[in-house]
């Protein structure tokens, strides 16, 4: 896998790299009706699995968040330019994605609910929509907002925003593209948010404090080299 690292700012602010083929991915009706409901088939806390698995061959170290793609999704990580610290998760596969983030939470609750008001709110305050709906994972977002093309042409974009409370920790993700708007491509997205998981780690920290996200092991050469 090789990354290359880009501004956050960038038409492609992210790095890059491939798991493996495209033939195998599971689309349509037959994983969506496979679909628990809730977090019990995941996202997981590092707590509720066995450690070694997390050194599995499949799996990506991403500090507080390893990720584990699907065969023809690509990763990227949106890096800042200013601190070269990495921001958030992005897995891509053909024409959708998944952007991936965590938060510290308290341990008595968690802040979805409040968050998701907050998210609602901004998207009216950019004279878009959002409206809450039950999704897999519980209640979510669909945002409809108006969005500026490099063109300067303005045009109207769909996500959803699907919050997980944890132990101590929200995982937040925004499915992007075709599968927030087309019910069949959206078991990819899903499933690949079922294997998420967060590495909360044992230290204090503020609600809503970003968890530390890093480049992989590899990738941290490869992006000295190129500097």
């Amino acid at each position: 896998m090789i990354f290359r690292r880009k501004g956050k700012n960038d038409d492609e602010p992210t790095t890059g790299g491939f798991f493996g083929d495209e033939e195998d991915v599971v689309e349509g009706d037959d994983a969506e009706e496979a679909a628990p409901v809730g977090r019990s088939a995941g996202p997981f806390d590092s707590t509720e699995i066995d450690p070694e698995s997390l050194e599995a061959e499949d799996r990506i170290d991403l500090g507080a968040l390893v990720v584990t793609g699907l065969p023809g999704m690509e990763l990227r990580l949106q890096v800042d330019e200013a601190s070269g610290d990495v921001q958030a998760v992005l897995l891509v596969l053909e024409d959708s994605a998944l952007e991936l983030r965590a938060f510290a939470a308290p341990k008595t609750s968690g802040i979805w609910s409040e968050v998701r008001r907050e998210i609602a709110a901004e998207a009216t305050r950019m004279g878009g929509t959002a409206s809450e709906t039950e999704g897999p994972f519980g209640t979510e977002l669909v945002l409809v907002v108006p969005v500026e093309d490099p063109e300067g042409q303005i045009f109207s974009q769909t996500s959803r925003v699907i919050g997980v409370d944890g132990p101590r920790w929200l995982l937040r993700a925004t499915v992007l593209g075709r599968a927030a708007v087309e019910p069949d491509a959206a078991p990819p997205m899903e499933q690949s948010l079922r294997n998420v998981v967060v590495v909360r780690g044992p230290e204090p920290m503020a609600p809503r404090e970003s968890l530390a996200l890093r480049l992989p092991a590899g990738a941290q050469a490869a992006t000295e080299e190129e500097a």
